[in-house]
């Protein structure tokens, strides 16, 4: 009796995944930040309003149902940033054009040489512990932060990227923004991670490489000024990486596409 009343279609099963598969995209996206504890009690009140809705209680749905289309315009723009990241998110992943021209487009804008001078820089940086944060650009527009710091438009090598981070220096608090093969600014301001649960040693550095992942796609090298230890962020991700060798491998894997999904 119990399932001649229900009609599911195949439209229906399709519906459930897509809402299904977005949900658990954003859930993702702000795990471990603030964000999730609001993420759960909107998933409570919808759940209540559908509930109240099916029992054909309509006086209480429709006050909920109001609270509710209030709510989702102020979580919009409350969390403007996760949103931001979420469509990103999408549009990177399934609106690329082929490998092929992507990997093309890559190459032409990061040398080999220019890859072996940052990596180099970031080595002898290292050694020294001294602070650094070089963004390298993919596809995503960073205009917004590269007008926050000072134009460099200049050629890329190893010592200007040291003299620029040099701790006496002018220009090196904040981050170097690197793209189409050309070191473009330095001292710009990043958006920094709300994520709780990163390591206690990782400093501003850390959340303000992360940050910068978060909403775009560029790849974030930090070199930690306490103990010298070179990460790298990408895609709402931070990592340590252990030496020269590994972190030219993985410029050059994220910066032609070769990187595998995590």
């Amino acid at each position: 009796m119990l399932l001649s009343l229900i009609n599911i279609t195949v439209i229906d099963i399709i519906d459930i995944l897509i809402v299904a598969f977005l949900l658990y995209k954003f859930y993702q996206l702000i795990k471990g930040t603030a964000a999730i504890k609001v993420f759960f009690i909107v998933a409570l009140i919808y759940l209540f309003w559908l509930l109240f809705r099916a029992l054909n209680m309509e006086l209480i749905s429709s006050i909920i149902g109001q609270i509710f289309a209030v709510g989702v315009i102020a979580m919009i723009i409350v969390f403007q940033q996760e949103v931001r990241q979420f469509i990103l998110m999408i549009s990177d992943k399934y609106t690329k054009h082929g490998a092929f021209f992507n990997k093309l487009k890559q190459i032409n804008n990061f040398s080999d040489s220019s890859i072996d001078a940052i990596v180099q820089a970031c080595s002898e940086m290292s050694e020294t512990s001294t602070g650094a944060l070089i963004v390298l650009a993919r596809e995503t527009s960073l205009q917004t932060i590269i007008e926050t710091g000072e134009l460099v438009n200049s050629e890329i090598n190893t010592q200007l990227i040291k003299a620029i981070f040099y701790k006496n220096a002018p220009l090196h608090d904040g981050a170097m923004i690197i793209e189409r093969n050309r070191i473009v600014a330095a001292k710009c301001i990043l958006p920094v991670s709300q994520k709780t649960n990163l390591p206690n040693d990782y400093g501003l550095r850390h959340r303000s490489g992360l940050g910068l992942s978060e909403i775009s796609d560029a790849l974030i090298i930090i070199v930690s000024e306490q103990s010298g230890h070179v990460s790298i962020a990408y895609n709402s991700r931070i990592q340590r990486i252990p030496n020269e060798n590994d972190l030219k491998k993985e410029i050059v894997s994220y910066l032609k596409n070769e990187r595998p999904e995590q």
